[in-house]
């Protein structure tokens, strides 16, 4: 009687941890499966009303008063941190040494727009 109720005991026990393990295993399973979800529909998707600008270059004639902070005012946009950094680049796009621009030069002008040109 001792034998069989050892023996029982022991069938129980096993049967309960592979229940457990099983338990375990579906749980991790689970898991991983709903983490994979959420991360995988995460986005980066912009808001609908945000329109995509495209940057351009354009050739300019300087007229009478124009600066390179003038420029930069018309048409740095919100695309830079400074009109510092905006000027800079327009130096460095058309080697410029220093700021000084006269009437009449051409400079190639970066500037940013919605609408697609070919």
């Amino acid at each position: 009687m001792s034998e069989r109720r050892i023996r029982n005991n022991k069938i129980r026990r096993q049967r309960e941890l592979r229940r457990h393990l099983l338990i375990s295993i579906f749980t991790l399973c689970m898991t991983v499966t709903l983490a994979l979800g959420i991360f995988s529909i995460q986005t980066s998707a912009k808001d609908s009303s945000e329109a995509i600008e495209i940057k351009y270059y354009t050739s300019i004639t300087v007229s009478d008063g124009d600066t390179l902070w003038s420029l930069a005012s018309e048409y740095k946009g919100n695309h830079y941190k400074s009109s510092t950094a905006y000027i800079e680049e327009v130096m460095n796009i058309n080697a410029l040494t220093n700021e000084t621009i006269y009437t009449g030069q051409h400079l190639i002008i970066p500037y940013y727009s919605a609408e697609f040109r070919n």
